[in-house]
């Protein structure tokens, strides 16, 4: 039973802040009453990583043992084990519990691996029920827009041509394109290209789909599609695929890469006539409805992408979004607030209906959207996020925000994203614990239980949430609610910990279920005892967790001003938690773990999440999908992006984000994590454009000029979605890129004598950060 722990990492270097659990919360030292959580402002909330990559994981090859129902909670080291009696003691609930004969081993100094005190965080690979079964192959599903212009056209077929020869051989792939018709490929019918057409107006049912198809559930039910998941019932003896069976149109990659080419090689551009002043017409919606209808087919436990490639606006059938008149603007943010965007509301309800079907099979919507126009993204938004899917918004299918991302989805080894299938995420806790929801890429399977608090906030009401895809940094935000019971109150020792386990079982790249534990303690403070309540406040998670909080409240309620919320909650923070004297502004000081706070919240309200109006619907939808599932490491750089500054005189070092750090011999390197700003200053610039470098006297300028390509593009190789790659001069006009995101410290009102000789001044209205501070300690000492 005990496991050789032949640790490669040593467990989690003192560098990662997520420690080998991959969870982090708001406030490690938890209060203890109600009253007491609801003065510490910021909630109780927890940032997860369910499957983490891990170089010190442990992989135990049996089945977890577990708690009596119905806490089922896993055997972890936080039980309390009796080795003479063979009982182990649940740290949630208490239950008494009985090792089964198998563990009849066991020992103070032969214990199994979950029991080791550092493997807070296993994976389990149990053997699977039949071993001669082969593992469920995963499907692709290509979903292709051919409403493209003849450029766009060819870089879709080259981007295309590239992903098959990625794809593993054993994997399952489908083919649609779509214009005012949509078209789904028969990759099995050899002898000639086979095609079935649905009308792109009218909305169709998955039933319809099937019987079209002739893959009805009746026949499905007869035995037609039987076999391996995914892979439906082989071919006849005959070598022909039976005309009931879902392969038909889902081969293996190695089987169909001749016909893809040829179907690529002869794609043609959508040959719908469009009347002058008219957009394409365009049946997105029908297409994915075609789409999640065909994989309705696979059995149970097959997971699928569909991987929709879109170059513009839905402008016939369910989910249209804008009409084809190109005289009608698509809606914007202002259209949305005054609720004079006709067709959004039934947009949103078609794709919400999809993603509900999408769920029930526990299949994948990826999204790779490419026009300088808008396409749909926050319509389609709740349909990637509910499934777990990815989402890359770019301006072309030539750019390499495009390329690059849609090349990492079928990479392998190093370069892999780890995407894996059919997850779900069991959260249980100490009793005085309950679960309001989950904000991230998720839906709720509305398993409702004594856990589940009154107040929700994002997908809640349940203790069990469904992720059709996952991968190694899909990140959750986890609220929590403390409501003791009267039986907590009453005398005697309270515990002084608390407990929270994650169980995640899923469907790794490989085929293998999965099933990861993690369990984590954290300590319960008495409310008078504000200095470990301080000690466990962690503010990088605290402005994550804000900010996904104010953008799924701005979502839901029309009327909630984020910056106005904020700006209350951190008065109300610093007046609980700062150090003063009352009326004093000057006597205010902030403990080291509040310290960073007041400045991540001046840059969030700054932040294209608060301010929506500089950007399209679409945009927005993008950026608060993405701010919802990357780590907390990530999403701080999208709040408070970063700023690197190289010189002669000086290795690269890190700047203020501030435009005092413009300098006209220096070049900034500035990670604003959806782009990547290099900056160069005038003097810079003026040497570069009389070729200094290419001299060999100038080596060091040459090195100096190099350097910060060098470090974007290892931030460019280790992020998904790829940046984008901004090089611009000062005073040119690309410079807004860097310009919008410092702290205005010297604008056009700033006096001749406060702006450094070759740095800039900023052409706004806005506060700086110290007046916004000292605006702050004002009303957080008044009485």
């Amino acid at each position: 039973m005990a496991v050789d722990l032949a640790f490669s990492g040593g467990g989690a270097s003192s560098t990662d802040p997520d420690g080998p659990d991959g969870v982090r919360m708001t406030w490690n030292s938890w209060p203890r009453s109600k009253v007491e959580a609801s003065k510490c402002v910021v909630p109780v909330a927890a940032s997860v990583t369910p499957i983490r990559a891990s170089p010190s994981l442990v992989v135990l090859p049996y089945a977890p043992l577990r708690c009596k129902p119905p806490c089922a909670a896993v055997l972890n080291p936080f039980a309390r084990v009796d080795f003479t009696a063979k009982i182990w003691i649940c740290p949630l609930c208490f239950s008494r519990n009985h090792f089964p004969p198998h563990y009849a081993g066991i020992s103070e100094t032969n214990v199994p691996g979950e029991l080791y005190p550092e493997c807070t965080t296993v994976e389990y690979a149990p053997p699977p029920l039949d071993a001669a079964a082969p593992p469920p192959l995963p499907v692709f599903l290509f979903v292709l827009d051919t409403c493209l212009i003849e450029e766009e056209l060819g870089y879709v077929q080259s981007a295309m041509r590239r992903a098959i020869d990625l794809l593993p051989d054993h994997a399952l792939v489908g083919f649609i394109t779509f214009g005012t018709q949509v078209h789904l490929h028969e990759l099995g019918f050899a002898d000639m290209s086979k095609i079935y057409v649905f009308r792109g107006t009218k909305e169709i049912s998955r039933d319809q789909i099937l019987e079209q198809l002739g893959l009805s559930l009746a026949g499905v039910r007869h035995g037609a599609v039987a076999g391996a998941p995914g892979y439906l019932k082989g071919p006849q003896g005959n070598g022909l695929h039976p005309s009931t069976s879902v392969n038909r149109f889902l081969l293996p990659a190695s089987d169909c890469e001749y016909t893809l080419n040829s179907l690529l090689d002869e794609l043609q551009r959508n040959q719908w006539p469009v009347e002058p002043g008219n957009r394409d017409l365009r049946c997105t919606g029908v297409a994915l409805s075609v789409a999640a209808g065909l994989l309705g087919a696979c059995t149970g436990g097959t997971g699928a992408r569909i991987i929709a490639l879109v170059g513009g606006p839905c402008t016939v059938g369910p989910g249209l979004i804008v009409s084809n008149d190109q005289s009608e603007p698509v809606r914007s943010h202002k259209d949305l607030d005054k609720d004079a965007a006709p067709y959004f509301h039934k947009a949103v309800k078609f794709y919400d209906n999809l993603a509900k079907q999408l769920v029930s099979q526990g299949h994948v919507l990826d999204l790779f959207a490419s026009a300088l126009d808008q396409v749909g993204v926050a319509e389609m938004k709740i349909a990637v996020e509910r499934t777990g899917g990815l989402v890359v918004l770019a301006e072309s299918f030539g750019h390499p925000v495009f390329k690059d991302s849609f090349k990492r989805i079928f990479e392998d080894g190093e370069q892999s994203l780890g995407l894996s299938f059919n997850g779900t995420l069991e959260i249980n806790c100490s009793k005085d614990i309950k679960i309001q929801g989950i904000i991230g890429p998720c839906t709720s399977m509305e398993k409702k239980g004594a856990l589940c608090a009154d107040t929700i906030v994002g997908q809640g009401n349940t203790t069990s949430w469904k992720m059709c895809g996952l991968d190694r940094s899909t990140c959750l935000t986890v609220f929590f609610d403390i409501s003791p019971s009267e039986r907590s109150s009453q005398p005697g020792i309270p515990n002084p910990q608390l407990y929270i386990q994650f169980l995640t079982n899923y469907q790794n790249p490989e085929g293998q279920m999965r099933l990861r534990v993690t369990t984590i303690t954290r300590a319960w403070v008495d409310g008078s005892n504000a200095e470990e309540l301080v000690g466990g406040f962690d503010q990088e998670t605290t402005a994550v967790v804000l900010a996904r909080y104010i953008s799924l409240k701005m979502e839901m309620e029309e009327a909630f001003d984020a910056s106005q919320w904020l700006d209350r909650s951190l008065i109300r923070l610093c007046a609980q938690f700062g150090n003063y004297r009352k009326d004093d502004p000057a006597s205010f000081t902030l403990h080291p773990n509040f310290s960073i706070l007041p400045q991540f919240m001046f840059n969030l309200r700054r932040s294209q999440f608060v301010q929506v109006s500089n950007n399209s619907p679409d945009e927005t939808a993008y950026f608060r999908m993405l701010l919802n599932r990357e780590s907390i490491t990530n999403s701080v750089v999208m709040i408070q992006p970063s700023l690197l500054s190289y010189s002669f005189n000086s290795p690269p070092a890190p700047a203020l984000l501030d435009v005092t750090s413009i300098s006209a011999d220096r070049i900034l390197l500035l990670d604003a994590y959806f782009s990547v700003v290099i900056f160069h200053g005038m003097t810079i610039a003026q040497w570069r454009n009389m070729g200094y470098h290419n001299q060999p006297e100038h080596q060091a300028f040459a090195q100096l000029l190099q350097a910060p390509h060098d470090d974007a593009q290892l931030i460019i190789t280790d992020r998904f979605p790829v940046p984008r790659l901004v090089i611009c001069d000062q005073h040119g006009s690309q410079a807004r890129f860097l310009l919008a995101k410092l702290n205005p410290s010297a604008t056009y009102n700033s006096a001749s004598h406060e702006v450094v000789p070759g740095s800039d001044v900023i052409l706004t209205d806005d506060v700086s950060l110290q007046v916004f501070c000292e605006h702050l300690q004002r009303l957080a000492v008044q009485s």
